[in-house]
């Protein structure tokens, strides 16, 4: 049920302190509370939500105002209600008329937030702030200016790719399995109380965790000795699988004997077991569809051939940037070719702003045949290297040449701030460290830290 509170900030002078004295105008959150649309933003959150059923919601101001401050600092979600309880000016914030020492929300009430707070709701929150940046340039135009005449394509389009690297451990085989295994004894134990079997059944436990420790303790371990840890490994938790199966066979329930949370468990340690056998019998080191966390499946590892890091595990986005503001078009959980997916960010382009880029600047990648005829169809340049071999160079057309050299030379650098943009989100608010758990709240973390860099912005402009 939505609670419908006013979201009208009271003035700054109306705010009171416990201790007296008055807030100073000059912080930078009462700046810059002052340039965010949050009767806007209230509106489309409370879209999600349901006006007649439900307990009353936290007003839409604390609850959008919270998740800015989280990512804003890089804090976590207990830590971010901790300093919203000690700071008055992160109280005015978030729309309090005076201080109050008390916890404003739960800390477990973001994982709901990020669970409610889809691509939709960003995306609607991303119109906003367009919005309100058309506003302030049409109001600093002047009136001759005003002159309506057909809009032809305008401005410059970044586009460029990153991926957003969940907190995960560093995924090997061995471990993987080690993992596995656990998990399956720990259901073992937990299906035999429920049985009637008269003796347990063993799983070398021990003996399994003392080989997989005397192989793990080694820095650099052999081929031969990491193939045989592999095959001990899955020997084990195959056997463990097996009875499994018996012991639900045996208690002849017609649901799974155990909580939710187990019986996922023990659907993606099968998978597991499966894919690593495969890899180990056909002496390969992929597969489709690899799981690389047991706790979240859904994380792939994404082959980029970065310096220094060869693969990344989390989810590939897909960027496009104007005027500062960067939108994500894509979030893959799967490795996919971004350049599949330019045609629809120059339509987006077009959606937002009511006409076509004049210029898109991009990687080789997202220059292909079809994207460079869609781009010549709309009246877009591409600017990047043309496809074929380059021309000869010859008298006539060699002051031709030197422009296009020239040319590409300042569409390579014109594309940096994309590149500044990935480097602002992943050192400054730590986009290479998302530590959701599900995928719907990962990319709800992803998203609104985007939304506080593209708030950033409107401050600044």
């Amino acid at each position: 049920m939505i609670r419908y509170i006013s979201d009208k900030q009271l003035n700054l002078e109306g705010f009171t302190l416990p201790f007296g004295g008055k807030l100073n105008p000059e912080n930078r959150w009462i700046k810059w509370h002052k340039v965010i649309p949050w009767d806007e933003f209230a509106i489309r959150y409370y879209r999600t939500l349901d006006p007649h059923q439900g307990r009353p919601a936290k007003d839409a101001r604390l609850v959008i105002g919270a998740l800015i401050i989280k990512h804003k600092l890089t804090l976590s979600d207990e830590e971010t209600v901790l300093q919203i309880q000690e700071s008055p000016y992160l109280q005015y914030f978030v729309g309090f008329s005076c201080f109050q020492d008390r916890r404003p929300l739960a800390p477990s009430l973001f994982v709901e937030i990020r669970k409610r707070m889809g691509k939709d709701v960003f995306a609607s929150f991303e119109e906003v702030i367009l919005e309100k940046l058309a506003l302030s340039k049409t109001s600093t135009k002047n009136e001759g200016e005003n002159k309506e005449e057909p809009v032809k394509n305008k401005g410059k389009m970044l586009v460029d790719a990153t991926v957003a690297e969940q907190s995960i451990r560093y995924p090997t085989d061995l471990s993987l399995l080690n993992e596995a295994r656990e998990i399956s004894e720990q259901l073992i134990d937990d299906l035999y109380k429920q049985s009637d079997y008269a003796r347990k059944p063993r799983t070398y436990r021990r003996i399994a965790r003392k080989k997989y420790l005397n192989l793990a303790k080694k820095k650099k371990p052999g081929r031969k000795a990491l193939r045989r840890g592999l095959r001990e490994q899955l020997q084990y938790l195959q056997r463990n699988l097996r009875y499994i199966d018996e012991l639900i066979s045996n208690i002849g329930s017609l649901t799974f004997p155990l909580p939710h949370r187990q019986q996922r468990q023990y659907w993606i340690i099968q998978h597991v077991y499966r894919q690593q056998n495969e890899m180990y019998r056909n002496k390969e080191q992929r597969c489709d569809d690899r799981i690389v966390s047991i706790a979240q499946p859904h994380v792939r590892p994404i082959v980029r051939g970065k310096a220094g890091k060869k693969v990344e595990f989390g989810a590939k986005l897909n960027v496009s940037m104007v005027d500062g503001l960067a939108f994500v078009d894509h979030i893959g959980w799967d490795a996919f070719n971004e350049g599949t997916d330019l045609q629809e960010q120059v339509e987006s382009y077009k959606r937002r702003n009511g006409y076509y880029p004049e210029v898109v600047l991009a990687d080789q990648i997202y220059g292909t045949r079809e994207n460079r005829k869609y781009l010549k169809e709309k009246g877009i340049r591409f600017g990047g290297k043309r496809m074929g071999r380059p021309p000869k160079k010859t008298e006539e057309n060699k002051e031709r040449l030197r422009e296009l050299k020239a040319q590409r030379i300042r569409d390579s650098r014109e594309r940096i701030p994309i590149e500044g943009k990935f480097g602002q989100g992943k050192n400054g608010y730590r986009l290479n460290y998302i530590r959701a758990k599900l995928q719907r709240t990962s990319e709800a973390w992803i998203s609104c830290i985007f939304l506080v860099m593209n708030l950033m912005v409107l401050l600044r402009k």
